[in-house]
């Protein structure tokens, strides 16, 4: 049996903390700024369209001026190329992810971190601050602002993971890594705050708050972060087990590996040594695996064809929630930003409540399984929500629980289990190309999806796209059904053992 989560989290050191912290902080932001976008849409639609409202609009300005900031004819057209939006940035965040991962496993983390975050930034400033300011409206400038905003995000979640898998063993790892992966919903829950305490100066101060901020959490980053216990001359052993650092091998130690449970509870009665011995000379530092190895690991295409139709399901909610609520529902814009969080707390307790229950079963499968049949049911429910804002958002909390805890156990912790599994003795760096391409895959899928979703509710409307949800999530079991197979075979086998003990 694993040792108990109190076991591990007292194996831990200040060190490991300034790492939890500083990880889930670069995210935070990172979401809170790509939640700007999604809580402002209304107010950029009703910018790009022109009002029909006041008649005498020719008398004060000529109509050529009046026009110059309408992109579009009508508020369909805008939807539309407001999920364009979502799309371009999604699918060029996918394609960043895979070349940012096979970065991050050979350049230091630490310096893509930092990149990806204050680009991001004065991208993310230019497209809602600058060209607001400046009267410069621009299709295809959006376009390609949005595009190299995807590319520099990219950069982020692989190396935060990371760094994450460097300081954090496998024991716990559910727990940890589950409470660790609500820096997304938190982000989402601060962008919300910030949009919409700012938004009735105008959607482009919006933009500069979350920038400014963002930018500002990239250099703390950068002076503060440490990428690898071997930096304080620590390095993890097996588990979370602390010893001095002896050669840059043993700091890549495999965490999947059936040896490391005969020896658990030598490991965590094992105490903290922080003198680091001289390194060998001779030793060699452990190749990075390429990304076709990678890609053929056990268990990562299933967990990422999985995770691209459960990342698509997800990110529709972030990206389209509030848009949703403010038309279906007739909200006002700013109670519809605040009323988006109850997604994202079910995301942080589902995340961290699931981690859990994954660690003390020592299987991820079948709660995952679990969840997402559940989400199937939440989903019908959440489709016919009344227009009562509290069920809406007790419905809402339900739906985040199942959606997006499963969401964040594949990009976190089961990422990291992949990343670190016996496959990969002798070339163990290979951590942030796996998180890339679990993440990048879903990506995909979920760029896919956000066009999709926009396309099926112009021509369908919103209770179909529910059904395409649902349809969603199916395919996600379907993906690990292998894996839930194997896994609850081998939970048979060993409670058959059990019993022949007894």
């Amino acid at each position: 049996m694993p040792p108990s989560c109190c076991g591990c989290l007292s194996q831990y050191t200040h060190h490991h903390l300034v790492a939890f912290l500083l990880t889930f902080f670069s995210y935070v932001l990172l979401h809170a700024s790509r939640k700007t976008f999604s809580n402002v849409k209304v107010s950029i639609s009703a910018q790009w369209t022109p009002t029909f409202t006041n008649g005498s609009a020719a008398a004060f300005s000529p109509g050529q001026t009046w026009e110059g900031n309408h992109l579009f004819a009508d508020k369909e057209q805008a939807t539309l190329f407001l999920g364009a939006l979502d799309t371009i940035f999604l699918f060029s965040y996918a394609v960043g992810l895979y070349f940012s991962g096979v970065i991050g496993d050979r350049v230091n983390l630490r310096y893509v971190l930092c990149v990806g975050l204050c680009g991001s930034a004065a991208v993310e400033f230019v497209f809602g601050t600058l060209t607001e300011w400046l009267k410069i409206y621009n299709v295809y400038l959006y376009c390609g602002l949005w595009v190299l905003n995807g590319l520099l995000q990219s950069a982020v979640w692989p190396c935060v993971v990371a760094v994450m898998g460097n300081w954090f063993g496998k024991a716990g790892r559910g727990f940890v890594f589950g409470l660790w992966s609500a820096c997304a919903s938190v982000g989402n829950i601060l962008g919300a705050f910030l949009a919409s305490s700012v938004l009735k100066y105008g959607y482009e101060y919006a933009f500069l708050v979350t920038s400014v901020v963002q930018f500002a959490g990239g250099v703390v980053v950068f002076f503060g972060l440490l990428t690898s216990p071997k930096e304080v001359g620590l390095s993890l052993e097996a588990e979370t087990g602390l010893s001095p650092v002896k050669t840059d091998t043993d700091s890549h130690r495999p965490l999947m590996s059936d040896e490391e449970e005969d020896a658990e509870v030598e490991v965590y009665d094992r105490h903290y040594h922080s003198i680091q011995e001289p390194e060998d000379p001779l030793a060699e530092a452990p190749l990075p695996v390429t990304f076709c190895q990678a890609f053929c690991l056990p268990g990562v295409l299933p967990y990422s064809l999985a995770y691209a139709c459960l990342k698509l399901v997800n990110y529709s909610f972030f990206f389209w929630l509030p848009f949703y609520l403010t038309n279906n529902f007739g909200w006002k814009e700013a109670d519809s930003d605040r009323l988006s969080v109850w997604y994202d707390v079910g995301g942080i307790l589902g995340g961290t409540i699931q981690g859990l229950i994954s660690d003390l079963m020592g299987k991820r499968s079948p709660v995952l399984a679990l969840s997402l049949v559940l989400a199937m049911a939440s989903l019908v429910g959440y489709s016919h929500s009344p227009n009562d804002q509290v069920i809406n958002a007790v419905l809402l909390t339900t739906t985040g629980f199942f959606i997006g805890g499963p969401s964040n156990m594949i990009s976190s912790a089961i990422s990291a289990d992949l990343g670190r599994q016996d496959a990969l003795r002798g070339s163990q760096k290979a951590l942030a190309t796996v998180t890339g391409i679990v993440d990048g895959t879903g990506s995909i899928g979920a760029a896919a999806g956000q066009y999709l979703v926009s396309l099926i509710e112009s021509k369908l409307g919103w209770i179909q796209v529910f059904y395409f949800f649902i349809a969603m999530t199916a395919g996600s079991i379907v993906f690990i059904t292998p894996l839930l197979h194997k896994e609850v075979r081998e939970m048979w086998r060993e409670r058959q053992a059990l019993r022949r003990q007894l």
